[in-house]
């Protein structure tokens, strides 16, 4: 089967890659994960495949995982793209998700809604350029080029570019992105 073929090839070129990114030798590896270097070399030479048993071994003593080691090569699109929703104002560069939360870019040119919203969690923002203006219940907040904000999203808030349009990095919890990143939800 070429895919396991492809699949072993990519397995071997991962676990000699990081070896040697750590300066190790084979010595040094085959010690670290209980294996002879003899085994680790035919591995890596693809001579001998490897077992599942093996790769655990190996993939823990590199402070990888398995899934790592595993992981298909994807030829998949390394630049994100924006997405455009001018009618609410914002501009959102989606840059990574996992364990709960995402971080995001985004370039808001709408003012603050009149609309302020509750959800569970908390949010985080820092002003990369412009100003952004916070509404927390009754408070009015500038948050500036180079400042940060966090708060806890049960308070009702809405925030909004002031005098020009602002581009903010933020991190959301599960929720904060349902609220602000959905564009079926007017945040």
């Amino acid at each position: 089967m070429k895919q396991d073929r492809d699949l072993e090839a990519v397995v071997r070129q991962r676990i000699r890659g990081l070896r040697v990114a750590r300066g190790w030798s084979l010595d040094e590896l085959a010690g670290r994960s209980l294996l002879s270097p003899s085994t680790l070399s035919r591995i890596e030479t693809g001579h001998r495949r490897i077992a599942l048993d093996q790769m655990a071994a190996i993939a823990r003593a590199l402070g990888a995982t398995i899934d790592q080691l595993v992981e298909p090569e994807g030829d998949d699109d390394v630049v994100i793209r924006p997405q455009q929703h001018p009618e609410r104002g914002i501009t959102t560069w989606v840059l990574s998700r996992g364990s709960g939360q995402t971080v995001a870019k985004m370039r808001i040119t709408r003012a603050v809604p009149a609309d302020l919203r509750v959800h569970p969690g908390r949010d985080w923002f820092t002003v990369l350029s412009g100003t952004i203006e916070l509404r927390l219940g009754e408070r009015t907040i500038m948050v500036e080029t180079n400042e940060a904000a966090e708060f806890s999203t049960m308070v009702p808030h809405a925030f909004g570019a002031h005098g020009g349009p602002a581009e903010v990095l933020c991190i959301l919890d599960h929720e904060g992105e349902r609220s602000h990143l959905d564009p079926e939800l007017k945040s």
